[in-house]
């Protein structure tokens, strides 16, 4: 179903609108003139106000409830706004009539009825607030069973007073009340739908129904909280606008101005325009977002003004009795002017830190992140350093980090929980994509250009860090991993040379002193000995051969690195792979580099062969600016699809081209193939590299 606050209906703004309006004008105009003409010929006693205050508040709600209504015809919002404030306006008419017709111009019409209305059903008003609460923003009641069934018990409760005045008798409500009315009101006919009960039956009533217009406003607000805590980002935002209102609200009604009288009436009707103005805008939705740096500044200013009196308050009360009025006024300007601005700017910050996080003082944050990266003890608990902060910096709900490892997985780390659309950023080390930055921006928090800076500046570092880390990791590993590959070498040469060397050798040495022995005897036997002692050392010759290749390929100290792998290439011709090998002058190569590039060489025409499905492949071997060697093995066969995981081989090749320092890169140009690029450094490794 679709949002009432977003609801565009293609139903006629027709004449409701207009003409609610034009009659407010006219009642206001008439409350006016009548204000005009009762100046000071209405007793206290009478208990008659002057109408335009009301007025004021009217309009304050009807002409911002008329333009929703012109906007959205079934929006009842739009509906309970403009038909409050005309309410209010009809009261402060109402008010104004009673005392032109009983104390002006005695005599004319109207005038019990005028009264009636403004003392009695007047009361109805009280209505407006809460209604309009338990509305917004989409105009229904929340949809949650209990919190539904308290808002209608909190309207029932709102509503008791109003249907109360309405049957009381005006003889129970002077006695309820105490109050000693002028004969002219009290000679007024204004008891039309009276219940005769005693005043025993009135009382507690009355007790009830003044009480429950106190609790029933709670539930309003405790229903705010409910939705506000339930809501969508967007909702949130329109709920913030409620807030800013109701602090708004609170700064003027508390100011202690009451002279003169006109006063606390201006004040309380320019709460009542912004509330209305920002429940209008929140409802249409617009500039929704900019309700953050409003709530803050709002926040913020209005605790300055309520401290600058404060300071004032107390330096008249210190000074004024030693340094006189004018003196301490002085004094009082005084201070205000040192304490101001100092002041401002520690609230000021305070109270961005608070509705926006700590984005306001960028140092501090990137200070943070230093901090936490550093104490981190591994990866992840950096990766959840990253996450937190940048949560707690720009107020996000969600953030979730996802950094490859250079074994071909993942690593993710989620902070929060996930409460709308997300953002996706890439994250970046050295051009390289290195994994990317989840962000739920929750609550409607824009992120101006500024905020865009200082959160590449935390994804770089956050970037550096993890990468930092990861290649620490990856680098232990590596160790470790160098490490074992020794030892099993060793364990594996070890054994090649006690089992199969060892034995062949002493062998042949028993079959050389057993030909001796019978050299005399039967020299035709000693011939044979000798042949088969032959045989054994030229297998003992090829072990030792064996052994020597897999320290490192004879072919590279034979034929070169390039010819080598020439070499290794015309095996794959001869199963049908075309292979062709391009190299520029590379000149001598340290061992290290040597070996790798061969191995690496080797593991990619493999690789082809056996899975690419390809016809041609094409080697290329040069240097980079004199620094480092560069291989590209690019073949036409069929490519990598995304999902598959990277096997031995290339995990292999990845290793080989890590443990030099080196990069290496697997792509798929959108021509087809596949493209393997490594690039190996010259000078950053010793020249003795492992198997």
């Amino acid at each position: 179903m679709a949002d009432v606050g977003e609801l565009r209906l293609p139903a006629r703004r027709g004449w409701p609108a207009p003409a609610i309006a034009g009659v407010a004008v006219v009642l206001s105009v008439l409350t006016v003139v009548l204000d005009v003409r009762n100046r000071g010929g209405v007793p206290a006693a009478a208990e008659l106000d002057s109408g335009w205050a009301a007025v004021l508040s009217g309009l304050a709600q009807m002409l911002p409830g008329a333009l929703l209504l012109h906007r959205l015809p079934r929006h009842p919002i739009a509906w309970v706004l403009t038909l409050s404030g005309l309410l209010w306006i009809v009261d402060g008419f109402a008010s104004s009539w009673a005392a032109y017709a009983i104390y002006t111009s005695p005599g004319l019409p109207g005038a019990a009825a005028a009264y009636w209305f403004y003392s009695r059903f007047g009361a109805v008003l009280l209505l407006g607030l809460p209604l309009l609460i338990l509305l917004f923003p989409d105009g229904r009641l929340v949809t949650a069973r209990l919190w539904r069934s308290l808002s209608v018990v909190s309207l029932a409760l709102t509503a008791l007073l109003p249907v109360l005045l309405v049957v009381v008798p005006m003889a129970v409500m002077i006695r309820y009340h105490g109050a000693v009315l002028p004969p002219e009101i009290t000679r007024l006919a204004v008891d039309p739908f009276s219940i005769p009960l005693s005043y025993q039956v009135w009382e507690p009533l009355l007790r009830i129904s003044y009480a429950a217009v106190i609790v029933s406003l709670v539930v309003p607000f405790a229903v705010t909280v409910h939705r506000y805590r339930a809501a969508s980002r967007e909702r949130r935002a329109q709920i913030r606008w409620l807030m800013w209102a109701a602090l708004v609200d609170m700064f003027l009604l508390f100011v202690p101005l009451e002279d003169p009288p006109a006063v606390p009436a201006i004040l309380f009707g320019t709460a009542i325009a912004l509330t209305s103005a920002a429940i209008v805008g929140a409802v249409t939705k617009h500039r929704l977002y900019a309700i953050d740096r409003l709530l803050s500044a709002t926040f913020l200013y209005g605790l300055l003004a309520i401290l600058v009196v404060a300071v004032d308050l107390a330096v008249f009360a210190l000074a004024g009795g030693m340094l006189g009025e004018r003196d301490a006024a002085l004094a009082a300007i005084a201070v205000v002017a040192v304490i101001y601005a100092p002041l401002r700017s520690r609230l000021s910050r305070a109270v961005r830190r608070l509705v926006r996080g700590s984005r306001e003082d960028p140092y501090a944050t990137v200070s943070t992140l230093a901090e936490r990266l550093e104490s981190a003890a591994d990866p992840d608990e950096q990766l959840r350093a990253v996450a937190r902060t940048l949560a707690e910096a720009f107020r996000l709900p969600y953030v979730r980090v996802e950094i490859d490892r250079s074994s071909g997985g993942r690593a993710v780390i989620e902070h929060g929980s996930e409460t709308g659309p997300t953002i996706a950023l890439p994250v970046r080390y050295r051009s390289e994509s290195v994994g990317r930055l989840v962000l739920c921006p929750g609550d409607g928090t824009a992120l101006s250009e500024r905020d865009q800076r200082l959160l590449g500046d935390l994804v770089r570092q956050a970037a550096a860090a993890a990468r930092a880390s990861e290649l620490s990791t990856e680098l232990q590993r590596g160790r470790s991993r160098l490490v074992a590959a020794r030892e099993e070498e060793r364990r594996r040469i070890r054994r090649d040379l006690h089992d199969s060397l060892g034995p062949g050798l002493g062998a042949v040495a028993l079959r050389i002193e057993t030909a001796r022995n019978l050299a005399m005897s039967a020299p035709e036997r000693a011939d044979e000995m000798l042949a088969q002692a032959t045989t054994e050392v030229t297998a003992a010759l090829a072990d030792v051969r064996r052994l020597a290749h897999d320290l490192r390929p004879p072919a590279l100290d034979e034929l070169g690195l390039v010819r080598a792998i020439e070499q290794q290439a015309e095996r794959f011709r001869l199963g049908g792979l075309q292979v062709h090998v391009k190299a520029s002058s590379l000149g001598v190569l340290p061992a290290g580099v040597e070996v790798a590039a061969y191995r690496i060489a080797s593991e990619a025409l493999t690789n082809v062969a056996r899975h690419a499905s390809a016809s041609r492949c094409d080697l290329d071997l040069r240097l980079v600016d004199g620094s480092a060697l560069q291989l590209t093995v690019q073949d036409d066969g069929i490519g990598i699809a995304e999902e598959v995981v990277a096997g031995v081989g290339m995990l292999s090749l990845r290793e080989r081209a890590a443990e030099l320092g080196g990069e290496s890169s697997v792509t798929c140009p959108a021509e087809g193939g596949t493209v393997v690029r490594v690039r190996l450094p010259l000078y950053a490794v010793p020249e003795v590299a492992g198997v």
